[in-house]
């Protein structure tokens, strides 16, 4: 997909609490597609990582119409991706006084828009 870096416009979501292998899961199904098209798709699908993503996706639409006048109409994802944050560890009792640790991950959710048609 050849988009120009220069017109991209993005927003980051930091410390979410969700694994980013699930919040890829949904953001794979929006990543090239156009702005009201991936509301549509975050709106109707039954996972938890859609309510952050589609938080992060309007603020990155936001900041294309306000900081570079884009209209929103015609904005495209031309980047979507979570990194892994830093976990949040915990302890379990277990059996016969023993801890287990429990990892809470956290992910850094990243969309970035452009203006343009988009790529089927």
């Amino acid at each position: 997909m050849a988009v120009n870096t220069a017109n991209e416009v993005k927003a980051i979501a930091r410390y979410i609490r969700m694994s980013p292998h699930k919040a890829r899961r949904v953001l794979d199904q929006i990543r090239g597609r156009s702005y009201r098209e991936a509301l549509i798709i975050l709106e109707f699908m039954p996972y938890r990582a859609c309510d952050p993503i589609l938080k992060v996706l309007r603020s990155a639409a936001a900041n294309a119409e306000h900081n570079e006048g884009f209209d929103r109409s015609e904005l495209v994802i031309s980047t979507a991706f979570a990194d892994q944050g830093p976990s949040l560890k915990r302890f379990r009792p277990r059996a016969q006084g023993r801890a287990y640790q429990i990892r809470k991950p956290t992910c850094h959710i990243t969309i970035a828009v452009a203006p343009g048609a988009a790529v089927e």
